[in-house]
């Protein structure tokens, strides 16, 4: 079982949502990445989402790609994030972390030495956001024989054809887009939301975390209604963006662990 799925497992026990938070690595400043991933764990992350700065996203909206931006001007990479994986490890063994980025960074460092490198220095997942399944068919395999999960994303518009892909692929969880349109979005539909989600389940056993557009305890609690985690992501970098460098790591945790107490109750 890997780390990402007895964390799981172990929130169903426990009758809990998993709370997913993302940050991009090497975002607002290169060196506080590994404060504000403990400050995540300490209030009350199950899994840590680490955004691979990417400077032609798809998926992500004005607030990440600002976020990219800012950690490729500090000379952030692929191999950089990796280490800051690696010294996240010395001091937390536990908590799951997956890499959410893009392909070109990974084809070329390549993927063999991506796989390998991540493995090494304790990566539990991988999210590339243009590998679907039926093209990356090597890669997951590479990830599984590694012990790393890799995770898919499903949205609104995925046929039913690829439902079936994703679900008989994927590991850790699979990741349902809330919504039409890229991360930050504010058109939320939890219904819509709560309609797809036995679809999902009825092709595969792996949990389902959900994210874009939630941003606040309501919108947290909501989804967690249906789905087995929240992922929360634009907001927090939203929230970094606006606090003074001095406050970030206090105030970030403070922020997640009003979430997870609404989660909780």
């Amino acid at each position: 079982m890997s780390k990402i799925a007895k964390v799981f497992a172990d929130l169903k026990v426990q009758g809990r949502k998993g709370l997913v938070p993302f940050i991009t690595a090497g975002d607002p400043e290169p060196g506080i990445t590994v404060d504000l991933m403990h400050a995540l764990v300490r209030g009350g992350a199950d899994v840590i989402e680490l955004g691979v700065p990417f400077s032609d996203p798809m998926a992500d909206g004005p607030v990440i790609q600002r976020a990219s931006e800012r950690a490729i001007a500090h000379g952030m990479t692929l191999k950089h994030v990796i280490e800051i994986v690696k010294e996240f490890r010395q001091t937390n063994p536990d908590t799951p972390v997956v890499l959410m980025g893009y392909a070109n960074p990974i084809e070329h460092m390549g993927t063999e030495t991506f796989v390998r490198t991540a493995k090494d220095a304790g990566v539990d997942g991988v999210l590339v956001v243009d590998y679907p399944p039926e093209e990356c068919e090597d890669f997951a395999v590479q990830c599984k024989k590694a012990g790393i999960d890799p995770i898919f994303l499903l949205a609104p518009t995925s046929s039913q054809e690829r439902i079936d892909r994703v679900g008989k692929v994927a590991a850790g969880y699979i990741y349902y887009v809330s919504l039409k349109g890229v991360t930050g979005s504010a058109n939320l539909d939890t219904k819509a939301v709560a309609g797809i989600i036995p679809q999902i389940r009825a092709t595969s056993q792996v949990p389902i975390a959900v994210g874009f557009g939630i941003r606040d305890a309501a919108s947290a609690v909501a989804i967690g209604q249906t789905a087995d985690a929240v992922v929360i992501g634009s907001r927090i970098v939203q929230l970094l963006e606006e606090t003074p460098s001095a406050q970030r790591v206090q105030c970030l945790e403070r922020f997640l662990r009003d979430i997870r107490e609404a989660l909780d109750k």
